[in-house]
């Protein structure tokens, strides 16, 4: 699965699924809990009123890590 929802991630993850996000970072049962935690806290400077930037602009380290990432996947999952 590819997605940017970090919640979406986390279900698919307990589901058994490989996820990657658009920028080629994997999301593992390891990494998805500090994920939502952060997405928790963003969301909760926001309601606060406070700016808070985006997240960074997609570059081309980002399509060369998410293409790695893909093949590593395809390649794990015996496509």
């Amino acid at each position: 699965v590819v997605t940017g929802d970090i919640l979406l991630a986390d279900r698919c993850l307990k589901k058994g699924a490989t996820v990657i996000s658009p920028n080629g970072k994997p999301f593992t049962g390891a990494s998805i809990g500090s994920a939502i935690a952060t997405r928790a806290i963003m969301a909760d400077l926001r309601a606060g009123g406070d700016v808070v930037g985006g997240p960074a602009p997609f570059v081309k380290a980002d399509r060369s890590r998410f293409l790695q990432a893909l093949d590593e996947a395809l390649v794990r999952l015996g496509a």
